[in-house]
């Protein structure tokens, strides 16, 4: 009796959920599509925040969202994401200040990642397409932010390598296996691999480009002001210079005038935190200016920062060493490219600083869209060149990696059938 009274309340209980979820499921596809595309927007409009905030330090949770120039806070049904950017025209409601079009752009590019993680990976697995999506929300994030300021922060690099665990561990499928202590020996191998790959590439860039050699007319005159260093054709930022502490600007001056003494033929050397003339040292801000004669100025010159080295590691976490290999490749190409591109459109000076960062989260989307066709294709071409299956092929690191563990389980005929039903809620 208080068995079937219990079997009784079950039923009472979960009917309602059941019927629910059968109600979501029997949706058309394309009605999720819309729904995966306006949340990721509205994930667009955080980082939006998140861009703005987190070089400056702020918080991204108070103040709540405001104009930048008048500080007046936006109201909601003027902060919806992309519609209010088009109805006020680009600009502040109040103070008709112009709000930059990346905030459109960055809303719009996340929608379109959410959806595109969507329709490619949903019918594999739900929680996989949901993984994805986070995954390139943080790398726009990261992208954004490198191209304005050339740093990556901690909290993406760090923050996503703590997601990119829990994720492995919840969503194995996230590295094509079933078991989550696999998943997560994948996510830290990734995490090894990238990270330790950049590191090397960063100290060996560092050994070989680290010094910038400017050789001058004999008796050029060049001045240290407060924040730059004036050369006859250009003026360079100190923070453009000093990424590390043991970067400095060396040189060995003719004369060296300063408003209260002068010095011949003396090696000066300035980083940020002392200025050392000869014997003397000075702490830096005490020396408003400084003017010198020198035939040559020796610069310091970065290959690459620290933050690539940790936002490799972070992509490694979500996609593992088979995508940390093709993201090394393909952001080494793609950024020789650009690279030379605009030193070629004279864009770009050959010792200008450029992010790499955003060549290594356009590589790893690259991957997650189409990581399988890539594999499908690295599988098939010696088949392709030989007429047959090279029996090399079955013995290829990548082969343990192609067939996705949902189509194993849930096709067993070894094709995926693409009705809506398969894709489990």
């Amino acid at each position: 009796m208080m068995r079937a009274v219990s079997d009784w309340l079950v039923t009472c209980l979960c009917a309602p959920a059941i019927l629910e979820l059968e109600e979501l499921r029997s949706l058309p596809f394309h009605f999720w599509s819309v729904v995966v595309f306006v949340a990721g927007s509205g994930v667009g409009s955080f980082l939006n925040v998140c861009i703005h905030r987190l070089p400056r330090q702020e918080s991204i949770v108070r103040p709540g969202s405001h104009c930048p120039s008048c500080l007046r806070p936006i109201p909601w049904q003027l902060n919806i994401p992309l519609l209010s950017w088009l109805q006020l025209g680009g600009r502040c409601r109040f103070c008709g200040a112009r709000i930059s079009a990346r905030y459109f752009v960055v809303e719009l590019l996340t929608g379109t990642a959410f959806l595109a993680c969507w329709l490619t990976h949903c019918r594999t697995s739900v929680p996989l397409a949901l993984v994805y999506g986070a995954f390139l929300a943080m790398l726009v994030a990261a992208t954004f932010i490198d191209f304005e300021h050339f740093i990556i922060p901690d909290s993406i690099t760090l923050g996503g390598m703590a997601v990119g665990f829990v994720a492995a561990f919840l969503v194995p499928e996230l590295h094509r296996v079933t078991s989550p202590a696999a998943a997560l020996k994948q996510s830290a191998l990734g995490a090894v691999l990238g990270g330790g790959i950049i590191y090397l590439f960063l100290r060996l860039g560092k050994l070989l480009f680290g010094r910038h050699r400017l050789r001058l007319a004999p008796g050029t005159r060049v001045w240290f002001l407060e924040t730059e260093l004036v050369l006859p054709d250009q003026r360079i930022a100190y923070d453009d210079l000093f990424y590390r502490k043991t970067d400095a600007i060396e040189l060995h001056a003719d004369r060296v005038e300063m408003i209260d003494r002068c010095y011949w033929n003396v090696p000066v050397r300035l980083d940020r935190e002392t200025l050392r003339i000869g014997e003397e040292q000075f702490a830096t801000e005490s020396v408003p200016c400084l003017e010198v004669l020198t035939s040559q100025v020796v610069l310091p010159r970065e290959a690459m920062g620290q933050g690539d080295v940790k936002f490799m590691a972070m992509v490694g976490t979500f996609l593992g060493w088979s995508g940390v290999a093709f993201s090394l490749l393909a952001s080494a190409l793609l950024g020789s490219v650009v690279g030379v591109g605009l030193i070629a459109a004279r864009r770009r000076a050959w010792s200008s600083r450029i992010p790499y960062g955003p060549y290594i989260a356009v590589a790893a989307m690259v991957w997650v869209l189409a990581g399988d066709a890539i594999l499908d294709w690295y599988l098939s071409a010696p088949a392709a060149t030989t007429g047959q299956l090279s029996p090399d092929a079955s013995h290829s690191p990548f082969s343990r990696v192609y067939v996705h563990p949902g189509y194993a389980s849930s096709h067993p005929s070894g094709t995926c059938n693409k009705s809506y039903p398969h894709c489990a809620l």
